[in-house]
């Protein structure tokens, strides 16, 4: 990538420097120290809160003292996920980019411009001194990815403007005003072991390779959850054979669409050729169901070695109805806002906890409060009628929308300008931390928008290098036309 010369080459080169540092979500202590060392040797007053944000402060461009302070703000964690046959640790291992036609993407794992792109266009704002713009402080956020705790606990005097531009959006050309509210549903299943006797047959089956993608975002894309996709087979064989559940686990990010999920269980093994039948079926029905948005989907199911104990058997019955059952998907559409989710649920991941746990996680969106909160009460009813014992935190507010935003027209006014066209304004589904500065600074004037990206939070994940370009003249055209105080 260092020769291939791509526009806008500072941004393309801070973003290399970036993919070259570890810096998943809670991982974010050396981006954390580059950050802020880059921020001291350009001159600039940098300051770092006690979690790890970062704040650097750039002067205005002489001449323009006048303007209104724009808060550039990013977060600097990933999301981490990789192809389940790539060996690849993401707390030392640096992000691999290569241009796929017009696309740049990661060799196998997530790329992370979600969000480091927007952390590379601050850095080249800082670090280019010629720019023209007023007071700039660019705000550097931890964590926004599981959870958004480096918003959460930032203080507001580290948001110090009057403006905040947020540089986490998908979709070049669009400007959003508005974001989803959310929370998280964690079911635990505590159970026993038990041994089985007779002649039994024990198999694994793998469901692999869906689209998967943001649970925000692609969440009314259609595309297939690997868990529901997993318990729906389950189930279907618990219901007509003896069955016993040894192992299952599926999904991984509670803000990520699940991609693969396996697990292993017995049946007698007079009924395993009855098994494998009922499987090809249920694999060729689910592919003909998802065949315009799961073309890549794997199905597999192969004998495995005995296991000597299985898991409660009333447990298992349990658990495959609650994950057979809670809702997962568009919720309701919005009222106000054609086109728009109002609120979903994604049903994010199953692993072990413990060696008689079982964890599921699950994640709740809208961008109107009360229904984020119903939903939530929604998919707990359902765990705790399995029994499970539920825990809901994570509460994060939404984004209401200003259509009357000083800075919303002068970037639809920019955008004219540069590109004979109109921008479209849009609130997104996905989480912003827009909602949570907010909170902490009512006073705040607030836009999000970037380049285009796609498949994010997955090994998918691709950014449009042209939209890129676009985007960074947009954004400087937008700072040298800041409203004045």
């Amino acid at each position: 990538m260092e020769n291939l010369h791509l526009q806008p080459q500072a941004v393309f080169d801070f973003f290399l420097q970036i993919c070259k540092i570890p810096h998943g979500s809670k991982n974010e202590a050396e981006i954390s120290a580059f950050l802020q060392n880059f921020g001291k040797e350009l001159g600039y007053e940098t300051i770092a809160d006690s979690v790890g944000n970062v704040l650097v402060k750039k002067p205005a461009y002489p001449g323009y003292e006048d303007r209104k302070t724009v808060i550039l703000q990013s977060h600097m964690d990933m999301v981490c996920d990789k192809r389940p046959d790539l060996d690849h640790d993401f707390k030392k291992d640096p992000i691999k980019p290569y241009v796929d036609g017009e696309w740049l993407k990661a060799q196998g794992t997530t790329l992370g411009a979600d969000n480091g792109i927007g952390v590379a266009a601050a850095m080249a704002v800082l670090a280019d001194k010629e720019l023209k713009h007023g007071p700039v402080n660019c705000l550097f956020t931890i964590d926004e990815e599981t959870g958004l705790t480096g918003a959460e606990a930032l203080s507001p005097e580290l948001l110090q403007g009057d403006i905040l531009i947020n540089l986490d959006s998908e979709d070049e050309g669009e400007i959003f005003i508005g974001c989803a509210g959310g929370v998280c549903n964690y079911a635990e299943f505590k159970h026993i072991w038990t041994n089985i006797s007779g002649d039994m047959f024990y198999m694994k089956v793998d469901i692999n390779s869906l689209t998967g993608g943001h649970s925000g975002d692609d969440i009314s894309k259609g595309r297939a959850n690997a868990n529901k996709l997993l318990s729906r087979f389950l189930l279907s064989v618990a219901e007509k054979y003896e069955f016993y559940l040894c192992e299952i686990s599926g999904g991984s990010l509670h803000n990520a669409i699940p991609r693969d999920a396996s697990a292993i269980f017995a049946v007698p093994s007079a009924d395993k050729e009855s098994v494998r039948v009922d499987f090809n079926i249920f694999a060729a029905q689910v592919q003909d169901e998802f065949s315009a948005t799961e073309p890549n989907m794997k199905f597999t199911l192969q004998s495995t070695d005995p296991i000597k104990r299985v898991i409660d058997p009333a447990v298992t019955k349990n658990l495959l109805r609650s994950l057979h059952s809670v809702f997962n998907g568009v919720f309701a559409m919005s009222q106000d806002v054609p086109g728009l989710v109002e609120t979903s649920s994604n049903l994010a991941s199953v692993k072990r906890t413990g060696d008689n746990t079982l964890l599921v996680t699950t994640s709740q969106r809208s961008s109107i409060e009360s229904a984020r909160d119903n939903v939530s009460s929604v998919v707990r009813a359902a765990f705790e009628l399995g029994g499970a014992n539920v825990i809901t935190k994570g509460h994060y507010p939404g984004w209401k929308p200003n259509m009357k935003s000083e800075i919303l027209k002068v970037a639809c006014d920019t955008y004219k300008q540069l590109f004979g066209e109109d921008a479209k304004i849009k609130a997104i589904h996905a989480g912003l931390e827009c909602g949570l500065f907010l909170e902490k600074a009512p006073h705040l004037d607030m836009i999000s928008f970037g380049p285009t990206m796609r498949g994010v939070h997955s090994p998918d994940e691709r950014l449009h290098i042209a939209s890129t370009e676009r985007w960074w003249r947009h954004l400087l055209l937008l700072l040298e036309n800041a409203p004045a105080k």
